[in-house]
């Protein structure tokens, strides 16, 4: 039995009776066998945070993962960017909500994900960050299943199977009509099938290399026999990409939509000749297209006509109404290397027709890039299709449904007309399509603000009234 006694020496006292007590000096080798209690900082609390896919706004419900910018393991800092992702209608950015390690990615590239489950899981300083996200979703355990008893002898007897050989050719999976923007516009341009490409990327998606590899083949001759060959025989499934899916779903929708149609004949010599002049200003180097005097003419008859800018809330069956919209967010219909797109561009009544053939120009530059935002994407009111450019005299435009008009634009054609004197001449006509929700448009309002506009491209001189 030890005793420490506060005069700096140990007193070790003997329980025998016959032997007296000890006191033992304090040594360096007494001291050495004195267990010592040290002292620990508390450990820092670290937990787990789920980064949850969260709305990203005009209805869609989920986003297929282009790729990741983490891997597992790597540290991350707040507001970075965690992957690239391709919706119904754009290409953007998931940022990090938090700073931490990167623990585990729920997705690989060419997943969809569905709006409110989580990307990926981060390690997080707790004190830096309250538990303001939904835990990470428990994972079951494999049940280990216990091996049945094999017999040796049949075991012994089974022939094993021969290896097959990797030269066969395997089934396209469901990622071979994936590809990136820069591909699909080298598609385009050199007007490939994206499914006649035989893809060696991930999942059999197609690359840059395929595409010339494919192109080369093709002009030297030989992707005749080679397409006819690879040709499946049987019919296939193949999925929607993410913008047809949203073109599928809005066009269901706008079948609930009672149209009805509206056309009429524009002649449009006065404002080519306009054109042709601005075109040959060598100090304005933006081509003024005749799209850009459309838009314009469209918001100017908006003001006159403002129903035409609302948009129907049924979020309420018994008691629908109709939302006044203050500004004009003219969305134009584009083809893109990855579909039909509708961009807009915001607040038309206060832009110049050289500030909307700007911003048309921005748009078109973008959405062959695939780099359009979703805020490009986000807010039309009205919408107009140019279908004139690629062809077609006569079009019936679908309305979206969260608008109650849209302008269709045929091919322009030079024809025989009469003119003020009754001469026979030649003049420059386009036809322009409207549909309109007959819920809450009426014909004779349709008919007017078309009228509006088809003063304004016919005479452009009256517009400069209005210009600000």
């Amino acid at each position: 039995m030890s005793i420490l006694r506060f005069g700096g020496s140990i007193s070790r006292a003997l329980k025998s009776p016959c032997r007296p007590r000890t006191v033992l000096p304090i040594t360096s080798t007494v001291l050495s066998t004195i267990p010592r209690r040290g002292f620990h900082a508390a450990p820092s609390l670290w937990g787990i945070k789920s980064q949850v896919l969260k709305d990203v706004g005009e209805g869609i419900m989920e986003v297929q993962i282009i790729q990741w910018y983490v891997e597992e393991g790597a540290h991350i800092e707040e507001w970075k960017p965690l992957c690239q992702y391709q919706s119904d209608k754009a290409v953007d950015d998931i940022t990090s909500r938090y700073e931490g390690v990167v623990k585990k990615l729920h997705f690989q590239a060419d997943d969809t994900v569905p709006t409110g489950k989580a990307l990926c899981d981060i390690e997080v300083d707790d004190a830096k960050y309250p538990d303001d996200s939904p835990k990470p979703e428990p994972q079951a355990e494999p049940v280990q299943s216990t091996p049945a008893p094999v017999d040796t002898q049949t075991t012994q007897q089974t022939p094993i199977p021969e290896p097959v050989s990797e030269t066969r050719d395997a089934p396209k999976s469901r990622y071979a009509s994936l590809a990136t923007p820069a591909v699909r516009g080298l598609l385009k341009i050199h007007k490939v099938n994206i499914l006649d490409v035989k893809g060696t990327g991930k999942d059999g998606r197609v690359l840059k290399e395929d595409v010339n590899r494919f192109i080369a083949m093709r002009d030297s001759g030989v992707a005749e026999q080679s397409a006819v060959s690879e040709t499946p025989q049987t019919e296939t499934a193949v999925n929607l990409t993410p913008i047809q899916s949203q073109m599928f779903k809005i066009m269901t929708k706008s079948l609930n939509i009672p149209h009805f149609l509206y056309a009429d004949e524009l002649k449009i010599d006065t404002l080519t000749a306009m054109r042709k002049r601005l075109a040959n200003d060598p100090k304005d180097p933006i081509k003024i297209t005749f799209l850009s005097f459309v838009i314009k003419a469209v918001s100017l008859a908006l003001s006159e006509y403002p129903l035409l800018n609302a948009k129907v809330d049924t979020s309420d069956p018994n008691k629908p109404k109709l939302i006044m919209r203050p500004k004009h967010n003219i969305g134009v219909a584009m083809d893109t290397p990855q579909g039909l797109i509708v961009p807009n561009i915001k607040d038309v009544a206060n832009r110049s027709i050289l500030d909307v053939a700007s911003e048309v120009s921005r748009l078109s530059a973008l959405g062959k890039e695939g780099k359009l935002t979703p805020a490009d994407l986000s807010g039309g009111t009205i919408t107009v299709s140019n279908i004139g450019n690629i062809g077609g005299t006569y079009v019936g435009p679908v309305l979206v449904p969260t608008e109650v008009a849209i302008l269709g634009i045929g091919r322009s054609r030079t024809v025989p007309i009469f003119d003020d004197a009754g001469q026979v001449t030649k003049g420059e006509l386009v036809n322009f399509s409207w549909s309109a929700d007959h819920r809450v448009v009426d014909g004779a309002t349709m008919a007017r603000m078309a009228s509006r506009i088809r003063d304004c491209i016919e005479s452009p001189e009256l517009m400069l009234l209005n210009l600000k």
